[in-house]
């Protein structure tokens, strides 16, 4: 669910899978998933556009070996030593099936790093296109990927194109709180099923860029605040 807080094994959990790869693609109408960081020393250099609806997400080294003891000097690869795609190439495949007008943009469940062990939902991306550009002297994946106009819970939601209006609360929004609130519940000190909730509704003009009116909640405070807006 989107704005959820999550530790590692609770999303793995979710997802039913061990995530070691950080990106795995599922065709659709399934969700792939991709794990992102921005904190100092990620491995990736992933990136998101000032309003936070475009994800550049860096695609995938080749593994560690000791013929390779520095993977960041080699190509990233498209094709693995089997003659199968590696994750890149699975996403760089799709792009191009959905440029030749042959299927629908794959469709992903991200998940951004906020600290060691902890991760919040930012909800479903669409991957729409990719570049291979020369990064210091390698060639390196640059996978673009737009915020969906819906989620899981509501295929119907329009997609926000400011963020002062947007439902999405920025990641630096999310730090200031989780670190404000101590990662718990406000209102019973909860430190499982966590959500970043509005305080006043962003349906009614609560804004999400204000960490005043951003709050953690657990989700049975959360649905309780729901059922009295309603």
């Amino acid at each position: 669910m989107k704005d959820e807080i999550l530790t590692y094994l609770e999303m793995c959990s979710r997802q039913g899978m061990s995530l070691q790869r950080g990106m795995c693609f599922r065709e659709p109408p399934a969700h792939g998933i991709v794990l992102m960081s921005r904190r100092p020393n990620a491995p990736y250099a992933d990136d998101l556009s000032l309003d936070e609806q475009v994800l550049f997400y860096e695609g995938h080294d080749i593994g560690r070996t000791r013929s390779t003891p520095n993977p960041k000097t080699i190509d990233q690869p498209r094709i693995n030593a089997n003659g199968r795609p590696t994750e890149n190439g699975k996403f760089a495949s799709w792009v191009d099936a959905l440029k030749a007008g042959r299927v629908s943009p794959a469709i992903f469940r991200v998940y951004e790093k906020m600290r060691p062990g902890i991760w919040t939902d930012r909800g479903l991306y669409l991957l729409k296109d990719y570049d291979y550009p020369l990064v210091n002297d390698r060639r390196v994946f640059k996978f673009r990927l737009e915020q969906a106009p819906f989620d899981s819970s509501d295929r119907n939601e329009s997609a926000p194109t400011d963020l002062k209006f947007s439902r999405q609360i920025p990641s630096s929004i999310k730090q200031h709180v989780y670190k404000r609130d101590k990662g718990k519940c406000v209102m019973c000190g909860a430190t499982d099923h966590l959500h970043f909730d509005h305080d006043f509704p962003f349906a009614k003009g609560g804004a999400s860029i204000l960490p005043e009116n951003v709050r953690i909640l657990c989700a049975r405070h959360n649905l309780s605040k729901s059922a009295n807006i309603e």
